[in-house]
């Protein structure tokens, strides 16, 4: 029970990634609120969780108010907040720079960074108050080095290291740490989205071609990312704090 007593918001928390990591937390003590922008995601994934520990909210994580409220969710529903999972993630359209739409780029970093920042934003202020907290940020292997034609996505999940190393270092002195998770591929709907993006009509084709780019020949599982997120959220790693961490199966040595 390594979280026994603490409360969690976990954005994404619908589906792949976010979903497993609130089952593994429910199971190791947390209460959790689970965000997503799809209200039918959030109702199935609730059947999942027990009805005593975990609510859902549907957000936009784009939207100050909406982040606002499900911090002040946490607060009101379970008394606290003790950890911020910013999960939520869109991985925008395969193709190359040139022909990306203005909208497309901005979608993508509005999401995968402004999302980031405002999650910071309200769960810092709250943090600051309960004397201290924890920041688990969902970034990638695409964040430490350069894939082409995923530019807006590449692009913001190098953003999102910066935005975990100064949040890192404004929360230290407060007791609060803020670390950063890089998966390879993961066997969920992102990389569904992606392989028929690279190779269209030819998705499991693209899926072979990935997992030989991975030393250990395989796509990480939601289970094993979660695994992590707990790890990081947990007293395991007390003196972690403004640290990448590779979910990646050696791709990125």
């Amino acid at each position: 029970m390594k979280l026994q007593g603490k409360v969690a918001l976990i954005t994404g928390g619908a589906g792949g990634i976010g979903l497993a990591t609130a089952k593994l937390f429910i199971e190791e003590g947390a209460k959790v609120v689970i965000t997503d922008i799809d209200k039918d995601a959030i109702d199935k994934a609730l059947v999942e969780l027990p009805e005593s520990s975990a609510i859902g909210l549907v957000a936009d994580v784009c939207s100050a108010v909406d982040q606002e409220n499900a911090v002040t969710t946490c607060v009101s529903k379970f008394g606290q907040l003790d950890i911020l999972f910013a999960n939520a993630g869109y991985e925008g359209i395969v193709e190359p720079l040139e022909a990306m739409d203005e909208s497309t780029f901005d979608r993508v970093i509005n999401i995968n960074v402004k999302g980031v920042w405002l999650g910071l934003k309200y769960a810092f202020k709250v943090m600051k108050e309960n004397g201290g907290g924890n920041v688990i940020i969902t970034s990638s292997v695409a964040g430490l080095k350069g894939t082409p034609n995923v530019l807006a996505y590449t692009t913001s999940k190098h953003a999102t290291i910066g935005l975990m190393r100064s949040a890192a270092l404004e929360g230290a002195p407060h007791n609060i740490r803020v670390n950063s998770m890089h998966p390879s591929p993961v066997d969920n709907r992102m990389m569904r989205s992606l392989e028929e993006g690279f190779a269209p009509g030819a998705g499991a084709e693209a899926k072979k071609g990935f997992e030989q780019s991975i030393p250990m020949k395989r796509y990480a599982t939601n289970e094993e990312c979660a695994k992590m997120a707990l790890f990081l959220a947990s007293d395991d790693s007390s003196f972690s704090t403004g640290g990448i961490f590779t979910i990646d199966g050696g791709m990125s040595a």
